[in-house]
């Protein structure tokens, strides 16, 4: 059964901005259905032109570009709310590849209607940009901490990151949220390799800040881990959701 938006699980987090009746409505009309999908399926491919939009609405998944010698760089940690192809409703193809880590349920809207979408409902339009906008800040994050923190740090960071969305989203139980991806994964995120990812993170448990083992994320201080991370732990923003 296709889930209506009015009922959509993900309105209820306290993470998302509220729909008013009428935007619930005029998203109710964009969206075209659903889709699942099995972890490691690839949901849309760099240079591809694909005709639909996403919003995820469960499960978690990977943004990555793949280098000409095969080399991956993975771009961001894909959650539920996450809204899924704007590069190609824009620019008419995708910069980098998307894929499922898990089981995903994707909320899936026609690309054709992108630009009435802009010109019905300015507001909504709004809400995309403001999205692309903290795209951009969270990759000028990313940047500093590839270029610019150690890797203790670089890891720390991610950590925190990943934990503070979780947190947002209802997934952190006590201390610990699920986090299914591989440490392959964190490295290619932050440009080490994993065996270093492997050892930092082994430093991280044996100070007793963080622990990652079994799909599980563990943080025991988040603010000691920030204060590593050369960071501030900050209320996560409420964004909003398509």
């Amino acid at each position: 059964m296709v889930i209506k938006c009015q009922n959509c699980p993900l309105r209820g987090k306290d993470l998302f901005v509220e729909l008013s009746s009428d935007e619930v409505k005029f998203m109710e009309k964009f969206k075209s259905g659903e889709l699942k999908i099995d972890a490691g399926t690839p949901l849309l491919m760099e240079g591809s032109n694909s005709p639909q939009l996403f919003t995820a609405l469960r499960g978690m998944g990977l943004r990555y570009k793949l280098l000409p010698d095969g080399q991956r760089q993975v771009i961001n940690f894909v959650f539920p709310g996450d809204f899924i192809g704007l590069q190609a409703g824009v620019m008419g193809e995708m910069g980098h590849s998307v894929e499922a880590t898990t089981q995903m349920t994707l909320c899936v809207f026609d690309r054709s209607e992108f630009w009435n979408f802009f010109r019905a409902h300015p507001g909504r339009a709004f809400d995309l940009t403001w999205m692309a906008a903290v795209e951009e800040h969270f990759l000028g994050e990313a940047m500093a901490s590839v270029g610019q923190r150690s890797a203790l740090e670089a890891i720390a960071w991610a950590l925190v990151r990943i934990f503070q969305r979780g947190n947002a989203l209802g997934l952190v139980n006590g201390n610990t949220m699920p986090l299914p991806y591989r440490q392959q994964d964190m490295a290619d995120a932050l440009g080490l390799s994993l065996v270093h990812t492997n050892k930092t993170l082994a430093k991280l448990r044996d100070r007793q800040l963080a622990s990652w083992m079994g799909g599980d994320l563990q943080i025991n201080n988040i603010a000691k881990l920030a204060e590593l991370a050369k960071m501030e732990v900050e209320e996560t923003p409420k964004r909003p959701i398509m």
